[in-house]
């Protein structure tokens, strides 16, 4: 049984490792891919795997995970900053269009009223990591399109917790407001807040002892630990995992911890849902399709005119230009994990019946196969409206994402100093517990984590920042840093604290922009005293040291104004 268990594990992976590099070379994105492989591997394609259910148990654990991060991500002060467009446009974006789906549901195919209250809400969700990987390839993040794409899913994201709560009580005998409903809902509201009383108090100087430890393998079992019990416990007073692990996401968005234990996560979370979408995969019924194709493109077609209908007057009336509002209506048009998630749990409930259960399977992936070519339709749409004012918007927004700080020592916290009275916002990592903690007594922006670790540094916002700093003094360490952020960042300038002038070479070989070596700063400023010291004018003193560093910076591959920009703004020395 567990050698049959393994080979099943094992075609799955093989599936995998084909099928989503060749959509991602397509462009279709990862999330088609693996329902695809689930496809081929499942009963309707080569029929290699048919243990469906004891391997969907452990696909479970990829939605807890997602929950978790999402609900981690979703911070309150990035909330509020777009909170006209999160719970303005994001709020109506849903209400009107699970409407308007439940209502066609339940009049045009007599879908009972309980199930389209579902459906109708869980189809207006749009892929959260499909479209943000979309918009990111794009580039167009900080700007009007990408914000209100982000704001619509944002709101999509935090509408997962409420649609969760609502499956239990649709399956339920009674559809009316009774005593019993009324008890259940008032216990699981006690129990949570207990729970979150209880975690808020615990959580972080649970973490915090654990990161004094020191030991990776540690910190990454209480972080897998964390999110699994705080699920196990919703669970059990009624509730799903998944908004357990939500709430507990929500928990650790404002800890010290939050980007290292969003790193330990990752892996996990992206296998594991992975291997979800590839059961979703392979429970779809394909001869559905094959049978009458007709009515699934016409089910299609349905989908994308009413989503598209009412998000591109929304958007428009939010400020939005036309074609960017047409753009993102048409890049949000799709269904995406959500819905799956959702319509997993309502068929396990018995909600949803196998044969709608198999429409919507097919709804959805239909959707998400078309999705690219509208994205890249959205992406014209918004260059070609603000084709005279792109460049100058997008330096203005680029300004205000905030430096990420690799090291928060001395040289690191004095940096964080100047960038504070500067008002420029700073996010800074260091893997120094106590002095983590020690800083942000004082209110600094300073959170726990490893920076040699990549997924650490995209968790704190690396991958899309204009400008990085590493401070380390760890020459091995430093190195790796920089090759692994120019890898994932092609165009943050990237500047760089060296030790001597053959570390700086290396480290402009492997993509820093800029570097300061300690040994020629120390050896200009004590050469600098020298001379005054001596008598010779300070602009003679300057002249010189200036051509010494020009030559030193020759040597390392730099230009002379460059040079000269570093002369100006040369950290502290000392």
């Amino acid at each position: 049984m567990i050698s049959q268990y393994l080979i099943d594990i094992m075609i799955l992976l093989v599936a995998a490792v084909i099928a989503v590099p060749a959509f991602q070379a397509l462009r279709l994105g990862a999330v088609p891919g693996f329902l695809i492989s689930g496809v081929l591997v499942g009963p309707s394609g080569l029929g290699l795997i048919d243990n469906i259910v004891e391997i969907s148990h452990l696909a479970e654990i990829g939605v807890v995970l997602l929950l978790f991060v999402i609900g981690v991500e979703l911070r309150p002060a990035r909330l509020w900053l777009m909170r006209k467009l999160v719970f303005g446009l994001g709020t109506l974006q849903i209400l009107i269009t699970g409407f308007l789906i439940g209502a066609a549901c339940n009049l045009l195919f007599d879908i009972p009223l309980r199930t389209a209250t579902l459906i109708g809400p869980a189809l207006a969700l749009s892929s959260t990591a499909f479209v943000l990987q979309l918009v990111a390839e794009q580039k167009l993040f900080n700007t009007s399109y990408g914000r209100a794409s982000l704001a619509v899913l944002l709101m999509q994201d935090l509408a997962v917790v409420p649609l969760l709560a609502l499956i239990p009580l649709l399956t339920m005998s009674e559809m009316s407001i009774s005593a019993d409903i009324g008890y259940a809902l008032a216990e699981s509201l006690v129990i949570l807040s207990l729970l979150v009383i209880v975690a808020r108090y615990l959580l972080h100087p649970i973490l915090h002892r654990v990161a004094l430890s020191g030991n990776a393998e540690v910190f990454t079992a209480s972080a897998v630990l964390i999110v699994l019990g705080t699920a196990l416990v919703t669970e059990h007073i009624g509730l799903s995992m998944a908004m357990g692990a939500f709430l507990a996401g929500l928990l650790i968005s404002d800890s010290a911890y939050r980007h290292q234990v969003i790193a330990e996560v990752q892996p996990f979370r992206g296998l594991l849902l992975g291997l979800f979408f590839m059961t979703m995969g392979m429970s779809l019924n394909v001869g559905s399709f094959i049978d009458d194709p007709i009515s699934a493109l016409a089910l299609l077609t349905g989908l994308l005119l009413i989503k598209v209908i009412v998000l591109f007057p929304l958007a428009y009336l939010f400020g939005t230009r036309k074609n960017v509002a047409l753009g993102v209506a048409l890049i949000l048009a799709q269904s995406g994990e959500f819905a799956l998630v959702l319509f997993s749990l309502a068929n396990d409930a018995a909600l949803i019946d196998d044969t709608v259960f198999q429409t919507l399977l097919m709804l959805v992936l239909l959707s998400m196969l078309v999705t690219p070519p509208m994205a890249r339709l959205a992406e014209h749409l918004y260059r070609s409206e603000v084709k005279q004012t792109i460049t100058t918007t997008d330096n203005r927004e680029r300004e205000l994402t905030p430096v990420v700080i690799a090291g928060f020592g001395r040289m690191g916290h004095r940096i964080g100093c100047i960038l504070d009275q500067l008002s420029i916002p700073y996010v800074a990592l260091d893997n120094d517990a106590s002095l983590v903690e020690t800083h942000r007594r004082h209110g600094y922006p300073v959170f726990y984590g490893d920076v040699c670790k990549p997924e650490v540094m995209k968790a704190a916002g690396a991958d899309d920042a204009d400008t990085i700093i590493i401070t380390l003094d760890n020459a091995g360490a430093t190195e790796a840093v920089v090759a692994a952020l120019r890898k994932s960042n092609q165009d943050a300038a990237i500047y760089v604290r060296g030790s001597n002038l053959e570390q700086c070479r290396r480290l402009h070989e492997l993509g820093a922009t800029h570097t300061v070596s300690e040994n020629l700063e120390a050896s200009l400023e004590l050469a600098r005293l020298t001379l005054s010291h001596c008598g010779v004018e300070a602009r003679q003193s300057k002249d010189i040291l200036d051509e010494f560093r020009r030559i030193y910076s020759d040597q390392m591959g730099e230009s002379a104004e460059n040079s000269n920009c570093r002369t100006r703004d040369r950290p502290d020395p000392h």
